[in-house]
């Protein structure tokens, strides 16, 4: 399983029905080196999904004191798969460090 942190509609119920065939079991960590800033949606399925044009978006500051607070999912590597075709093009895959001292998978603004 793949660990996947989400901050944003990867937490809604609808997006994970909507994305996995699934409603997602999670744990609460935070993410270090981050901050949020926003991103406009114009992909229609993904807009019908989350109800929301707008999403957040991580932006790397790479300081120990930026830091967001969000859920960890474990995934297959079908479901990451999934994820990433959920996405829009405006975010990549990278994997980063929590406050617990793991690592995931997450998605931030590409540079």
């Amino acid at each position: 399983m793949e660990p996947l942190f989400s901050y944003g509609t990867l937490q809604q119920t609808q997006v994970q029905l909507d994305t996995f065939g699934r409603e997602l079991d999670g744990y609460k960590d935070t993410l270090i080196g981050y901050t949020l800033g926003e991103v406009t949606i114009t992909d229609p399925k993904v807009i019908a999904s989350s109800g929301k044009s707008v999403h957040p978006i991580l932006v790397h500051t790479g300081s120990s004191t930026d830091r967001v607070d969000g859920t960890v999912f474990l995934l297959t590597d079908d479901e990451l798969t999934q994820a990433d075709n959920y996405e829009v093009d405006e975010y990549v895959r990278v994997q980063a460090h929590l406050v617990s001292g793991k690592r995931c998978w997450i998605y931030a603004a590409g540079k």
